[in-house]
């Protein structure tokens, strides 16, 4: 199982949540984690894509192009791409580029994305969500297959016999497709044969095992064999010496946090009882000491059939630099190993 962790390039913020604004202090300390967890021996690091205050992270491939440059192993990929709202050429010209200069190392998760601010900031209308996306990514597949494309669409001018460059130095670039609760976007994947990343950030792990079914069921349907139809989970997570440790430090900032998004999207504050609830054995949110945390992967992992790939959300909690290189020397030297 690939082992990594997922970035939003969150902004520092004070002891009382408050942002501190010194979003170059903050960029760089994010560099040193991915080359942290490059030394540290993780499979992959991946960088979200946001239009708000508190995340930096509006242009991905510029700060994974950036990391290109100070490792030399990690995979690195977004997290997810919005595509909805991109162009699939240039998302499609700028992994590739990231692929080269990375020597191989890019890939991509596409997605719809949980927030809508890139729709008014791009003039896209809301009422398109899915079509926006559905035609995007079916653009996006031509380009990385076909060298030399024709295709023509609702949203986008036609491309008539016009190549794209550059191609990357992989065969073909990985795409995952990131997907929440939409059982159709469950069953597009499979149709696609595309490896599957499920963000699961609420409620019971387990629960998605029909999800999976249905993808994977989808898949095979459309003829790809179980060895393509790849699946990964993204979960927020902690990893502390103790599990007492690891909640102290990361309760407050995450109810703080998830609250304030709570406000937008009408959820009530978080509580320590529900926190706990989903910090338990059959909780989303994976926390603890390493052990633990090893175990809880594992157990995931046998709910939905057998995963490929798990990756850390560590960004929802103001966690310090500090506690964050921790964190990652620990999934990476003990977490890693123990899950084999």
């Amino acid at each position: 199982m690939e082992i990594g962790i997922d970035s939003f390039a969150a902004a520092n913020v004070d002891v009382n949540g408050n942002l501190d604004f010194n979003n170059a202090k903050s960029m760089g300390e994010l560099l040193d984690r991915i080359e942290f967890a490059d030394k540290m021996g993780l499979d992959l690091f991946g960088i979200g894509e946001h239009y708000r205050k508190e995340f930096l992270d509006s242009a991905p491939v510029v700060i994974l192009a950036a990391a290109a440059g100070r490792t030399k192993n990690i995979r690195l990929t977004s997290a997810v791409t919005v595509l909805s709202a991109a162009d699939p050429v240039r998302v499609f010209q700028n992994y590739a580029t990231l692929d080269l200069v990375s020597q191989g190392r890019a890939e991509m998760v596409v997605g719809r994305g949980s927030f809508t601010e890139s729709f008014p900031l791009f003039g896209l209308n809301l009422h398109d969500y899915d079509q926006l996306f559905s035609e995007k990514l079916d653009l996006l597949l031509t380009i990385r297959d076909n060298e030399m494309v024709d295709w023509a669409g609702k949203f986008r001018p036609a491309l008539n016999r016009q190549a794209i460059y550059p191609r990357p130095m992989q065969k073909q670039l990985p795409i995952w497709l990131g997907v929440g609760g939409t059982p159709s976007s469950f069953a597009r994947a499979g149709r696609l044969g595309l490896p599957l990343m499920v963000a699961i950030i609420g409620g019971e792990t387990h629960r998605f095992r029909p999800l999976v079914d249905l993808y994977r069921a989808a898949g095979d349907k459309a003829g790809f064999s179980q060895d393509q139809l790849k699946v990964g989970i993204h979960s927020f997570g902690y990893v502390a010496n103790t599990k007492e440790e690891a909640v102290a430090n990361y309760f407050p900032g995450y109810a703080r946090a998830m609250t304030k998004i709570g406000k937008e999207r009408g959820w009530p504050p978080v509580t320590k009882s529900h926190f706990d609830s989903q910090s338990g054995p059959l909780g989303a949110i994976v926390i603890g000491g390493p052990e633990e945390v090893a175990e809880k992967i594992l157990r995931h992992s046998k709910a939905l059939g057998g995963i490929d790939r798990f990756t850390f959300q560590l960004d929802n909690a103001e966690l310090s630099h500090d506690q964050l290189l921790k964190t990652i020397a620990l999934i990476g030297q003990k977490v890693k190993v123990l899950i084999g």
